[in-house]
C-alpha cells in the first residue's frame, strides 16, 4: 500500500475527528467521553478497544497476518484548564481547551490505525495503539504501564504537534529532545512575633528569601554551564498580617534538567539545610520526579523513523528543532523499551497560525495532520518489516 496516498485520501476523516475531539476537551484523569468516543471510532474500523480498568484511556491491537514483533503507537488524550480564545467554529465551550494539541494526536493516531488495519495482511507482527490519559502532570504513561500497555512490546513511537516549528516540517533529531521535570514543595517554619520586635521571633519570610536566592546558585555556580538546568520558583505563600513576623512560608517550584540521578535534589537539600540552620528556621522539602528526559538514544530506531519520513516526504521534510526544557511523560516508556519521539510543525504565519502550545489561542495548520498519520503508519510498517 502507498501509505502517503492513503493518508491523503483519509485527510477529511482525520481533520473531522480532530475537530470533534477539539470540541470536547477533558482534563487529565477525567477523559471519560473522550475514551468512549475513541472506542467507538476504533470499533467502526473493526478494531476492538481494551479500556483501562482503573483509569481513563485504552489500548487496542492490530494483528498482522505474519508473526513478528510488536510496535506501539502512543497518543495522549487530555486537555488543559484553559479557556479557549481561538474563535474557531469548533472551539471548546466547556472552559477547558486542547491547547497542547492532543486532539491532533488522537486524530493522527486514528488515521494511522485505519491505514494499518487496512494493510494488516502485509504486516509482519502487531501494532498496539495506546490512547493515554493524563500526560499533563506526568502520570498518564505510568498509569498506562500499570495497565500493561507496553507489556511484551518491542518499540514505541510518540509524536507531538509543535507551535514553534513551521508546518509541514518534521523533527526526528537524535539525542535529548526534552528535559526531565521535577516539582518541589518547600515549607519553612519560624516563630511568630510582632513586627516591631523581630528579635523575639524567627522570620520565615526573610529566611525564605535567602533560601530562594541561594538556590539559584545551584544553576549559576554549581552546575556545569554546558549542562542545561532551570530552577524556577513559581509560588510563594506566607504571612497573615502586615505588621507580624510570619512563622510559616510555603514555596513551590520546578527544576528542568537532563540528569538521570538524584543529585539536584541532594544539592537543594544541602543549600536549604545550610541557610535554614544559619537563620534558625526549620524546613521540609517534598521533591517529586514528574518526568525523565526524552532521549532519542536508540540509534537504529531513530534512523528507521527518519528514513520513513524521507521515504514519504523527501529529505527536505526534516528539520532540526533545538532541545526543549519542557517535558513529556513519554519519557517513562523510554525507561522500559526502545522508542523514538518526533515533532510535527504546526505553525503557518501565512494562515495566521502563530500561537504556541499552551496558549489560549493555539491552533494548528490542519494540512499537517495527514503527515502525522502517514509517518506513524510508515514507521510501524518499516520497523516490523526490518525485524
Amino acid at each position: 500500500m502507498d501509505i502517503r496516498k492513503k493518508a491523503e485520501q483519509l485527510e477529511p476523516f482525520i481533520i473531522e475527528r480532530r475537530r470533534f475531539y477539539h470540541r470536547i476537551p477533558e482534563l487529565a484523569g477525567k477523559e471519560t467521553e473522550t475514551t468512549r468516543a475513541i472506542a467507538g471510532d476504533l470499533r467502526a474500523m473493526g478494531i476492538e478497544p481494551k479500556p483501562f480498568k482503573k483509569y481513563t484511556g485504552l489500548t487496542a491491537e492490530i494483528h498482522g497476518s505474519q508473526p513478528g514483533k510488536t510496535v506501539v503507537l502512543r497518543a495522549d488524550i487530555d486537555a488543559l484548564n484553559i479557556k479557549e480564545e481561538t474563535g474557531l467554529p469548533f472551539a471548546s465551550e466547556n472552559g477547558c481547551m486542547h491547547a497542547c494539541g492532543h486532539d491532533c494526536h488522537i486524530a493522527m493516531q486514528l488515521g494511522a490505525a485505519r491505514i494499518l488495519n487496512e494493510m494488516k495482511n502485509e504486516l509482519k507482527g502487531n501494532v498496539r495503539l495506546i490512547f493515554q490519559p493524563a500526560e499533563e502532570g506526568g502520570t498518564g504513561s505510568r498509569w498506562a504501564m500499570e495497565e500493561g500497555a507496553i507489556d511484551n512490546a518491542d518499540v514505541i513511537y510518540g509524536t507531538h504537534v509543535w507551535g514553534t516549528v513551521r508546518a509541514p516540517l518534521i523533527d526526528i533529531t537524535p539525542g535529548f529532545r526534552m528535559a526531565a521535570s521535577n516539582r518541589f514543595r518547600l515549607t519553612i517554619r519560624g516563630v511568630t512575633a510582632h513586627g516591631s520586635a523581630p528579635h523575639l521571633g524567627t522570620d520565615a519570610i526573610t529566611a525564605s528569601c535567602s533560601i530562594i536566592m541561594n538556590l539559584q546558585m545551584l544553576v549559576s555556580r554549581f552546575n556545569c554551564a554546558t549542562d542545561p538546568m532551570v530552577l524556577t520558583i513559581g509560588k510563594i505563600n506566607g504571612g497573615t498580617q502586615y505588621n507580624c513576623i510570619p512563622d510559616l512560608v510555603e514555596i513551590e517550584g520546578t527544576v528542568r534538567h537532563f540528569r538521570t540521578d538524584h543529585s539536584i535534589e541532594e544539592e537543594m537539600r544541602r543549600v536549604i539545610g545550610g541557610v535554614a540552620a544559619a537563620l534558625k528556621v526549620t524546613w521540609e522539602l517534598n521533591y517529586i520526579y514528574l518526568n525523565q528526559p526524552v532521549n532519542n538514544c536508540y540509534d537504529e530506531v531513530t534512523q528507521i523513523c527518519r528514513n520513513a519520513a524521507k521515504k514519504l516526504f523527501g529529505e527536505e521534510s526534516l528539520t532540526h528543532m533545538p532541545t526543549l526544557m519542557s517535558s513529556e511523560d513519554f519519557s517513562w516508556y523510554l525507561q522500559k523499551i526502545p522508542g523514538v519521539f518526533t515533532y510535527i510543525g504546526s505553525s503557518n504565519p501565512e494562515k495566521g497560525i502563530t500561537s504556541t502550545n499552551h496558549q489560549n489561542t493555539y491552533d494548528v495548520d490542519e494540512d499537517v495532520l495527514k503527515r502525522g498519520s502517514a509517518l506513524a503508519a510508515q514507521f510501524a510498517y518499516d520497523f516490523l518489516s526490518a525485524s
